[in-house]
């Protein structure tokens, strides 16, 4: 890594998703005043309320509401004109 280009305060974080509560180490300059325990080591901690270990697009869980109709109109538009 090169020697000055990050800022002063560039040091690992513990991010946490409230949600699961699944927690990942990374570096970053994220400011908060909690800590918390990871892996024997003591670190800051800084809380998420959504990643992607609990956003409905990454976990699968997402649902796709159709109120006006449009993937029928677009199947009609463009859908197969012959039938097997």
């Amino acid at each position: 890594m090169k020697k000055d280009i990050h800022p002063k305060n560039y040091r690992e974080v513990v991010f946490r998703d409230v949600t699961t509560k699944t927690q990942w180490i990374t570096r970053s300059t994220a400011k908060t005043d909690k800590t918390t325990e990871f892996e024997g080591k003591v670190y800051p901690l800084y809380d998420l309320a959504i990643s992607s270990y609990s956003h409905p697009f990454y976990t699968g869980k997402r649902k796709l509401v159709d109120s006006e109709g449009r993937i029928e109109r677009f199947n009609r538009k463009y859908g197969r004109k012959t039938t097997f």
